[in-house]
């Protein structure tokens, strides 16, 4: 069984660009009145206290959502009161969503969601905090192969979340491979994939397999509180998305620098990259 918990890593620069990018999308999804599917191939627990014994003991929310705690950016409302809306419930405060309790806040009564967690002790929590809303459903399986089985939805509109923990080295590949079967089932569909930045050589092969896969419109995004460095750890974390908003990139590109900066104190880092254009 795999190790992985996010609760120790709940709020970090890492999550406010996933969750970021997240809010954008939804939110332009529902420009139409037309209902949307939200899949989550790794869903995680739903919703994470940031004074756990398990966030306190990295903190690493200090130097993500603790950084941003008042600020007045524009483009970076929309994800703050997400986060500000979710972060008491049921008599507990300080709480940070996963992206799924972001997915559920934003749903409309036409759209549905589609959830997979495979950690046994990640599902129970995911489960009992979605159990009483109709539109979402729990499942404890494979995100991978749960994805490929659930496309093309009836709705052919929506966002994927791809966004494993990368402790098998595998996953590397894999989530190419699934991009390249996910997209030949459901091509109309919008994909952002998350990664960490931990060798760069992984990432470049990544980026390298994207560019030859044939899929058309793909853009990067990075933000990290460091360069790039030989020694271990994650120094920046990254979204790759298919089919992305028109109005993602001006708004990350103005976003980004400013994040790098906030998050990293002087050290951040960010990419605004097209791997792929129009077919």
């Amino acid at each position: 069984m795999l190790s992985y918990r996010h609760a120790f890593h709940a709020g970090n620069y890492a999550d406010v660009l996933k969750h970021l990018v997240q809010v954008e999308i939804l939110r332009y999804l529902q420009q139409k009145d037309k209902p949307l599917v939200y899949i989550d191939t790794h869903a995680g627990a739903g919703l994470y206290a940031l004074d756990s014994a398990a966030a306190e003991k990295t903190a690493e929310y200090r130097d993500g959502i603790g950084r941003l705690q008042g600020c007045d950016w524009p483009a970076l409302q929309p994800y703050l009161n997400v986060v500000a809306q979710l972060s008491e419930r049921d008599g507990q405060s300080n709480l940070y969503p996963g992206s799924p309790a972001i997915a559920q806040a934003l749903l409309r009564p036409q759209d549905r969601a589609q959830l997979y967690e495979l950690h046994p002790s990640d599902y129970a929590l995911l489960s009992e905090l979605m159990q009483r809303d109709r539109r979402i459903r729990v499942q404890q399986s494979d995100g991978f192969q749960g994805l490929i089985a659930s496309l093309p939805p009836a709705e052919r509109r929506g966002l994927v979340l791809i966004d494993p923990p990368y402790e098998i080295k595998s996953d590397y590949d894999t989530v190419v491979s699934t991009l390249v079967k996910a997209h030949k089932r459901f091509a109309t569909g919008i994909y952002a994939l998350w990664y960490p930045v931990v060798e760069r050589t992984r990432i470049d092969k990544l980026e390298q397999a994207l560019r030859n896969s044939g899929i058309p419109r793909i853009q990067l995004f990075e933000l990290g509180l460091m360069a790039d460095t030989d020694g271990r750890g994650m120094t920046s974390a990254g979204m790759i998305v298919i089919n992305p908003p028109w109005t993602l990139k001006t708004t990350l590109d103005e976003l980004l620098p400013a994040l790098a900066k906030q998050l990293g104190q002087g050290q951040g880092v960010w990419r605004s990259v097209e791997l792929a254009g129009e077919a």
